[in-house]
């Protein structure tokens, strides 16, 4: 049964560690388990639950990336943070546990450190690729997930994705990465554009699944406080299995 871990809680945020696998919120006509449902039947078992005092996302992990996400308690608080977000954060920090490409001379080696700034678009299931590269191919292939047939082919926009390689072998690579755009699917269309499609990634076309999930982990977030200016850090750790297999 996934869970939430409440990490942090005040009267206009609250911030978890949200496990793979699990929505952050749902959808019309979705009735599973979300993260913003689960904070809800926790905030309700403390008795603190109330139309003024509820769950409300400012930002969004995909369902099957784990790691700190945060949420507004009401939506005065919702609309403060959304409009102030890329003020207030200052570092969120992805790990993610990739492939090692087999063929260098297809897509160029990377260095230990950089960015990728490829626009992305997105096909007809709102999956991102990179214009130019195969993985729209792939995305439309793979699809297996939910679709909206209303979401028509956006044009590209931009995208940039900061990222250092930690550890890398000839099978797999870890990544630390950093992003100054919050794209939906950008890291994982970013690195798969590269050659390093995120293991377990089948919408990028991983050859390998180690651990029957998307290695994919909000590893870091800070933030400055916009009502009292003070800065707060979280930090949730990668599984420790991601570095064993980086030999």
């Amino acid at each position: 049964m996934e869970r939430v871990e409440i990490l942090y809680q005040d009267r206009n945020i609250i911030v978890i560690s949200k496990p793979c696998g699990l929505m952050s919120v749902g959808f019309e006509g979705f009735r599973g388990r979300t993260a913003e449902n689960l904070i809800e039947n926790i905030l309700r078992k403390k008795g603190e639950y109330s139309q003024k005092y509820r769950p409300f996302a400012v930002h969004r992990l995909d369902r099957d990336t784990s790691g700190v996400m945060m949420f507004a308690t009401n939506e005065r608080a919702q609309k403060i943070i959304m409009d102030s977000w890329h003020k207030m954060v200052k570092h969120r920090k992805y790990i993610a546990l990739s492939e090692t490409p087999v063929n260098f001379t297809k897509y160029g080696i990377l260095p230990e450190s950089g960015i990728i700034d490829d626009k992305l678009s997105y096909n007809a299931y709102n999956i991102g690729y990179v214009a130019g590269h195969d993985e729209k191919k792939n995305a439309d292939r793979s699809q297996k997930t939910r679709t909206d047939s209303r979401n028509p082919e956006k044009k590209e926009i931009t995208a940039r994705t900061h990222f250092r390689i930690l550890k890398s072998s000839t099978k797999f690579t870890l990544f630390e990465l950093e992003l100054d755009t919050g794209r939906k699917n950008q890291i994982r269309a970013h690195l798969a554009s590269k050659g390093y499609p995120i293991a377990g990634d089948q919408n990028y076309r991983s050859h390998v699944n180690p651990f029957d999930r998307l290695c994919l982990h909000a590893r870091t977030l800070e933030y400055v406080d916009p009502w009292s200016d003070e800065l707060h850090s979280f930090e949730v750790a990668e599984p420790e299995e991601w570095q064993k297999m980086v030999k």
